[in-house]
Protein backbone atom coordinates (compact mmCIF):
# COMPACT_ATOMS: atom_id res chain seq x y z
CA UNK A 1 0.00 0.00 0.00
CA UNK A 2 1.40 3.46 -1.15
CA UNK A 3 2.10 6.21 1.47
CA UNK A 4 2.40 9.86 1.63
CA UNK A 5 5.83 11.10 0.58
CA UNK A 6 7.88 12.08 4.56
CA UNK A 7 9.68 14.62 2.56
CA UNK A 8 9.94 17.23 -0.64
CA UNK A 9 12.06 16.30 -3.47
CA UNK A 10 13.87 18.51 -5.97
CA UNK A 11 13.93 18.98 -9.17
CA UNK A 12 12.41 19.41 -12.69
CA UNK A 13 12.35 22.87 -14.91
CA UNK A 14 9.53 24.29 -16.76
CA UNK A 15 9.96 27.28 -19.06
CA UNK A 16 6.75 28.79 -20.56
CA UNK A 17 6.12 32.03 -22.94
CA UNK A 18 3.12 33.78 -23.68
CA UNK A 19 2.56 36.21 -27.14
CA UNK A 20 5.73 35.80 -28.73
CA UNK A 21 5.54 34.08 -32.74
CA UNK A 22 8.96 31.84 -31.30
CA UNK A 23 7.61 30.71 -28.31
CA UNK A 24 8.45 27.62 -29.15
CA UNK A 25 12.23 28.04 -29.98
CA UNK A 26 12.25 30.58 -26.92
CA UNK A 27 11.02 27.54 -25.04
CA UNK A 28 13.49 25.32 -26.23
CA UNK A 29 16.42 27.32 -25.32
CA UNK A 30 14.99 28.12 -21.91
CA UNK A 31 14.33 23.93 -21.22
CA UNK A 32 18.76 23.89 -22.27
CA UNK A 33 19.37 26.52 -19.40
CA UNK A 34 17.36 24.14 -17.15
CA UNK A 35 18.54 20.94 -18.42
CA UNK A 36 20.47 20.39 -14.84
CA UNK A 37 17.19 20.25 -13.25
CA UNK A 38 16.08 17.06 -14.85
CA UNK A 39 17.53 14.87 -17.20
CA UNK A 40 14.65 12.02 -17.78
CA UNK A 41 12.61 13.51 -20.06
CA UNK A 42 11.31 16.57 -21.61
CA UNK A 43 8.65 18.13 -23.98
CA UNK A 44 6.94 20.94 -24.89
CA UNK A 45 3.66 22.09 -25.48
CA UNK A 46 2.72 24.74 -28.35
CA UNK A 47 -0.06 26.85 -28.32
CA UNK A 48 -0.72 26.87 -32.31
CA UNK A 49 -3.61 28.51 -34.63
CA UNK A 50 -4.72 25.07 -35.07
CA UNK A 51 -4.58 23.98 -31.42
CA UNK A 52 -2.17 22.96 -28.71
CA UNK A 53 0.57 20.37 -29.94
CA UNK A 54 2.97 18.52 -27.97
CA UNK A 55 5.98 16.91 -28.26
CA UNK A 56 7.80 14.98 -25.74
CA UNK A 57 9.98 11.95 -25.02
CA UNK A 58 12.26 10.14 -22.56
CA UNK A 59 15.96 11.14 -22.28
CA UNK A 60 17.96 14.51 -22.23
CA UNK A 61 16.27 17.47 -24.10
CA UNK A 62 19.22 16.78 -27.09
CA UNK A 63 17.61 13.32 -27.33
CA UNK A 64 14.20 14.51 -27.31
CA UNK A 65 14.65 17.21 -29.84
CA UNK A 66 16.98 16.10 -32.08
CA UNK A 67 16.87 18.59 -34.87
CA UNK A 68 15.29 22.07 -34.93
CA UNK A 69 12.71 20.76 -37.39
CA UNK A 70 10.77 19.06 -34.24
CA UNK A 71 10.00 22.22 -33.17
CA UNK A 72 8.41 23.41 -36.61
CA UNK A 73 4.84 21.41 -35.51
CA UNK A 74 4.68 23.48 -32.16
CA UNK A 75 5.23 27.07 -33.69
CA UNK A 76 2.63 29.62 -32.44
CA UNK A 77 2.12 32.56 -29.89
CA UNK A 78 2.73 30.46 -26.60
CA UNK A 79 4.75 27.71 -25.29
CA UNK A 80 5.27 25.54 -22.13
CA UNK A 81 8.38 23.21 -21.51
CA UNK A 82 9.33 20.69 -18.74
CA UNK A 83 12.62 18.58 -18.07
CA UNK A 84 11.43 16.03 -15.80
CA UNK A 85 13.33 14.79 -12.40
CA UNK A 86 10.91 12.39 -11.22
CA UNK A 87 9.97 12.51 -7.81
CA UNK A 88 6.57 11.05 -7.99
CA UNK A 89 5.77 8.45 -10.69
CA UNK A 90 7.61 6.17 -12.72
CA UNK A 91 10.47 7.02 -15.16
CA UNK A 92 7.20 6.34 -18.07
CA UNK A 93 6.15 7.96 -21.20
CA UNK A 94 2.98 8.55 -19.57
CA UNK A 95 3.98 11.14 -17.16
CA UNK A 96 6.62 13.44 -19.27
CA UNK A 97 5.55 16.43 -19.33
CA UNK A 98 3.82 19.14 -19.99
CA UNK A 99 1.02 17.05 -19.91
CA UNK A 100 -1.82 17.85 -22.30
CA UNK A 101 -5.52 18.02 -21.56
CA UNK A 102 -7.79 17.85 -24.28
CA UNK A 103 -11.76 18.54 -23.04
CA UNK A 104 -14.67 19.48 -25.17
CA UNK A 105 -14.31 22.93 -24.02
CA UNK A 106 -10.65 23.51 -23.96
CA UNK A 107 -7.20 22.50 -23.91
CA UNK A 108 -4.94 22.79 -21.02
CA UNK A 109 -0.80 21.91 -20.95
CA UNK A 110 0.68 21.67 -16.97
CA UNK A 111 3.82 21.28 -16.06
CA UNK A 112 4.88 21.10 -12.17
CA UNK A 113 8.20 21.28 -10.24
CA UNK A 114 7.57 19.67 -6.90
CA UNK A 115 5.88 17.30 -5.24
CA UNK A 116 2.28 17.17 -3.83
CA UNK A 117 2.53 15.29 -0.46
CA UNK A 118 -1.16 14.42 -0.31
CA UNK A 119 -0.90 13.40 -4.15
CA UNK A 120 -2.21 9.45 -2.89
CA UNK A 121 -4.70 10.35 -0.69
CA UNK A 122 -6.28 12.93 -3.73
CA UNK A 123 -5.93 10.50 -6.24
CA UNK A 124 -7.71 7.62 -4.25
CA UNK A 125 -10.23 10.36 -3.12
CA UNK A 126 -11.08 11.32 -7.05
CA UNK A 127 -10.43 7.87 -8.24
CA UNK A 128 -13.81 6.90 -5.97
CA UNK A 129 -15.49 9.77 -7.53
CA UNK A 130 -15.29 8.31 -10.46
CA UNK A 131 -11.86 10.49 -12.58
CA UNK A 132 -9.29 8.33 -15.09
CA UNK A 133 -5.69 8.88 -14.71
CA UNK A 134 -3.59 8.64 -17.28
CA UNK A 135 -0.29 8.96 -15.59
CA UNK A 136 1.07 7.73 -12.10
CA UNK A 137 2.43 11.30 -11.94
CA UNK A 138 1.08 13.68 -9.18
CA UNK A 139 1.04 16.37 -11.29
CA UNK A 140 -2.33 14.91 -12.66
CA UNK A 141 -3.97 15.30 -9.38
CA UNK A 142 -4.48 18.75 -9.92
CA UNK A 143 -6.00 18.64 -13.30
CA UNK A 144 -8.47 16.92 -12.08
CA UNK A 145 -9.36 18.91 -8.82
CA UNK A 146 -9.29 21.65 -11.20
CA UNK A 147 -12.25 20.37 -13.70
CA UNK A 148 -14.40 19.14 -10.88
CA UNK A 149 -14.82 22.88 -10.62
CA UNK A 150 -16.48 23.06 -14.13
CA UNK A 151 -18.87 26.09 -14.49
CA UNK A 152 -16.98 28.48 -12.25
CA UNK A 153 -14.89 31.08 -13.87
CA UNK A 154 -11.35 29.59 -14.57
CA UNK A 155 -8.92 31.61 -12.06
CA UNK A 156 -11.84 30.31 -9.45
CA UNK A 157 -11.04 26.65 -10.74
CA UNK A 158 -7.62 27.28 -10.32
CA UNK A 159 -7.92 28.61 -6.93
CA UNK A 160 -9.93 25.95 -5.64
CA UNK A 161 -7.71 23.32 -6.89
CA UNK A 162 -4.50 24.76 -5.16
CA UNK A 163 -5.97 24.95 -1.78
CA UNK A 164 -6.74 21.52 -1.88
CA UNK A 165 -2.78 20.38 -2.91
CA UNK A 166 0.24 20.31 -0.22
CA UNK A 167 3.80 20.37 -0.63
CA UNK A 168 6.00 21.96 -2.43
CA UNK A 169 5.23 22.99 -6.16
CA UNK A 170 5.95 25.40 -8.93
CA UNK A 171 2.36 24.87 -11.36
CA UNK A 172 2.54 26.32 -15.13
CA UNK A 173 -0.32 26.00 -16.57
CA UNK A 174 -0.84 26.60 -20.71
CA UNK A 175 -4.62 27.31 -22.12
CA UNK A 176 -5.97 29.45 -25.50
CA UNK A 177 -6.44 32.24 -23.13
CA UNK A 178 -3.68 32.63 -20.63
CA UNK A 179 -0.18 31.31 -19.44
CA UNK A 180 -1.02 31.25 -15.44
CA UNK A 181 1.83 30.12 -12.62
CA UNK A 182 1.26 29.30 -9.10
CA UNK A 183 3.79 28.55 -6.50
CA UNK A 184 3.05 26.79 -2.97
CA UNK A 185 2.24 29.09 -0.10
CA UNK A 186 5.53 29.13 1.54
CA UNK A 187 7.87 29.09 -2.13
CA UNK A 188 9.81 26.31 -1.41
CA UNK A 189 10.20 25.83 -5.67
CA UNK A 190 11.43 28.51 -7.48
CA UNK A 191 9.41 30.81 -9.95
CA UNK A 192 10.73 33.53 -12.02
CA UNK A 193 8.51 35.59 -13.88
CA UNK A 194 9.33 38.18 -16.32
Amino acid sequence: MPHEPKGLNEECGVFGVWGNPNAASITHLGLHTLQHRGQEGAGIVGLTKDGMRRHYGLGLLSEVFTNTDQLTPLIGRAALGHVRYSTAGGRVLENIQPLLFRFSDEAIALAHNGNLTNAISLRRQLEDQGAIFQSTSDTEVLMHLIRRQVGQPWLTQLKTALNEVHGGFAFVLLTEHGLYAAVDPHGFRPMVVG
